[in-house]
């Protein structure tokens, strides 16, 4: 049936009428005006109800992300202060102190939006990525320097990273002038009297830490070992091995430095302890289903002692001291080791590979001489005993 000049009111009051005449069956009529069975129910109950067949508002009664002024400047005074965290976090960084009635991320997400706090990059950079950890804390600690930057003085600013792989707590995160390992080193002594010893240390293969292009060890390295700490190193130009310091570096680069450079190291070294703070007891993590990382710390139970006791070797062993150059006797024949292990005591002990001898130093075995071609090979590191990565061909006893 044509609508001709009849307003679509007009149809409308018809068509009920019609059907409460019972003129025909409503799925007839339905079909002759060419709506749906819901709709022609839908204005037979408002025409009986008294609402008239008129169009009526489809806004909500509730108005999407409509909130009281005073809950809106909250929310734009967080973003503020922390412009480089997102909707989720803020959310739940004032849910955390104690903030009641707070909307939904969604509307969090559009006050950012209206307040033109967000930009595309932020959106973009926002999803959260899986990745693996250790399964309790202290287990594996990761450590690297973020690159370094000029402040305001000119200068430029090494930036200390000290991450625990299970939880995300950072232990450290000292502004450094240089990389050199005696800087680290006192970083490293006052973080083991805090929080205890890992059991392994995950670093890349630059100093301090590694000596890749000459494959020997550095003295941070030894000194670890003196701890009973094991160094490993990740596979050269594979930096997302480390993806928890990584993480941490870039977040403190978006969420930091990005908005301020600090003038000197003093003031650097503030607005890193101001981050560390943050980062661990009021920046929530998505990888912790939103908790903060201390919340998953605890300090280690392997106590730091500043003077290590001589290690006792068995009677298989046969023990000789490295020279200042690196090398050790035995046999006759010199062997060059590391420099690192100077004035140290290594023990030698035959090898289940016939032709080979292993070089141990304390807890750990740290390399193999090849007698038949007079050389040190496989300068590795290994845990005599559990140690994580298996003890395959490379570990052969």
């Amino acid at each position: 049936m044509p609508w001709k000049e009849k307003t679509v009111e007009m149809n409308r009051e018809e068509f009920v009428r019609r059907v409460l005449a019972k003129e025909k069956s409503k799925s007839a009529l339905c079909r002759e005006y060419g709506i749906s069975r819901p709709t022609g129910d839908k204005w037979i109950k408002r025409y009986k109800e008294g609402e008239g067949t008129k169009d009526q508002s489809r806004a909500p009664f509730r108005t999407a992300n409509r909130i009281s002024k005073e809950t809106e400047e909250l929310i734009v005074g967080a973003r503020k202060k922390e412009p480089g965290i997102g909707a989720t976090k803020i959310h739940r960084i004032l849910s955390n102190a104690g903030h009641e009635g707070l909307p939904s991320i969604s509307t969090v997400n559009a006050v950012f939006k209206r307040n033109n706090l967000i930009t595309l990059e932020a959106s973009m950079a926002a999803t959260p990525n899986k990745r693996f950890e250790k399964e309790a804390p202290n287990i594996m600690w990761q450590v690297d320097f973020k690159g370094c930057y000029v402040m305001g003085n000119g200068q430029r600013c090494h930036s200390l990273s000290l991450i625990d792989d299970h939880s995300r707590f950072c232990l450290c995160a000292d502004a450094k002038k240089n990389e050199q390992r005696e800087g680290v080193e006192e970083s490293f002594k006052k973080v083991f009297k805090e929080y205890g010893l890992p059991q392994i240390l995950l670093c890349d293969n630059g100093n301090p830490w590694g000596a890749s292009q000459s494959g020997a060890y550095t003295q941070f390295e030894v000194w670890l070992m003196d701890h009973a700490v094991l160094t490993i190193h990740i596979r050269p130009r594979h930096p997302q091995t480390q993806g928890k310091n990584e993480r941490f570096n870039g977040s403190f680069k978006q969420e930091r430095l990005k908005f301020y450079t600090p003038y000197d190291l003093e003031d650097a070294d503030r607005q890193r302890a101001e981050y560390r703070e943050f980062y661990n007891n009021v920046r929530p993590h998505h990888a912790l289903g939103l908790d903060v990382p201390a919340q998953h710390y605890e300090p280690s139970k392997r106590e730091y002692r500043e003077n290590q006791t001589e290690w006792e070797y068995g009677s298989e062993y046969k023990l000789r001291k490295i020279r200042s150059s690196g090398y050790l006797t035995y046999e006759g024949h010199g062997y060059f080791l590391s420099e690192a292990f100077a004035e140290k005591t290594v023990a030698v002990k035959p090898s289940s590979t016939e032709g080979f001898l292993n070089l141990h130093y304390r807890q750990f075995r740290i390399g193999r001489i090849n007698q038949n071609e007079h050389t040190v090979v496989s300068r590795k590191c290994y845990l005599l005993e559990g140690d994580p990565r298996g003890q395959g061909r490379e570990f052969s006893e």
